[in-house]
């Protein structure tokens, strides 16, 4: 993805154009993906882990954006809590994404492609007694 391309969103030019960065899109749906309940955070790769230790960029960690011919793809990598059903959270994902997308932006997105990279397991942390 070439970091200075701009989506166009603009259908009257006649007070300029408005224009979208794609990091901005990334942002949307992280923000989207983890409004959804069953979603223990987001996960990103190597880069993005280092990019966020050095202060930058934590929004859209987990969220992929690619620009083609036919449209816009995301990626959404994310952990997902132990014992919820993975398929119905994934659609509820791609839905919540598509809808804060389509309100926000008024972009059509072709693709949302949600993979589970992991399941948090939550640690149930036992109350310990006062001894009498």
């Amino acid at each position: 993805m070439d970091e200075n391309q701009l989506l166009n969103v603009s259908e009257d030019n006649s007070l300029g154009r408005v224009e979208i960065a794609p990091e901005v899109i990334e942002v949307i749906a992280g923000i989207a993906a983890n409004e959804v309940s069953g979603v223990a955070n987001m996960r990103g790769n190597i880069a993005s882990n280092v990019t966020e230790r050095l202060g930058k960029k934590k929004h859209g960690k987990g969220v992929k954006v690619e620009l083609t011919e036919e449209g816009i793809e995301i990626d959404v990598y994310t952990v997902l809590d132990y014992g919820v059903s993975i398929p119905k959270v994934c659609e509820k994902i791609q839905d919540n994404i598509r809808t804060t997308l389509k309100n926000m932006t008024a972009l059509e997105i072709i693709e949302i492609n949600v993979h589970v990279v992991g399941v948090q397991i939550e640690e149930k942390q036992e109350e310990s007694k006062p001894e009498k």
